[in-house]
């Protein structure tokens, strides 16, 4: 149990890290572009999209990872044992999504948990960036 724990943490760890440093070099780099108004928003939530994506392929590996080691349990259903079939996984756990095609057994279920709680957490937190990036460069007049 203390290897899932170590596991799980070091996954979410990253996650936030690269959460946290994609938004902070957002923030600096959007008020230095050149460019109108609303394309820097555009650029920031497009930035927002990429860390999400880098977030939901850690998460990816890490299932990846763990089943094949063949101690952490399996995910069952409509599921492919591979790299892209761990991303499709992910991808629905991080969104809180969940179509229910695919089940995680074993100790996956929960690293699957924690992937939900971290994405729902990301997610609004990308949404509260976004808002405030909004305020500041959002003109009507344009």
């Amino acid at each position: 149990m203390l290897v899932v724990l170590l596991i799980n943490t070091f996954v979410i760890a990253l996650a936030v890290i690269v959460h946290f440093e994609m938004l902070s070099r957002l923030s600096v780099v959007m008020p230095r572009l050149t460019i109108r108004y609303r394309l820097r928003v555009a650029i920031g939530i497009f930035g927002a999209l990429i860390a999400h994506i880098i977030e939901i392929w850690l998460f990816a590996l890490a299932y990846f990872l763990m089943i094949k080691s063949g101690r952490f349990g399996e995910l069952q259903g409509m599921f492919e044992t591979d790299l892209l079939g761990c991303a499709y996984y992910s991808f629905i756990t991080y969104t809180t999504l969940g179509f229910g095609d695919i089940v995680p057994v074993g100790d996956l279920r929960f690293l699957t948990g924690l992937e939900a709680l971290t994405g729902l957490v990301l997610i609004t937190w990308t949404a509260s960036f976004m808002f405030f990036e909004m305020q500041k460069y959002w003109n009507e007049n344009e």
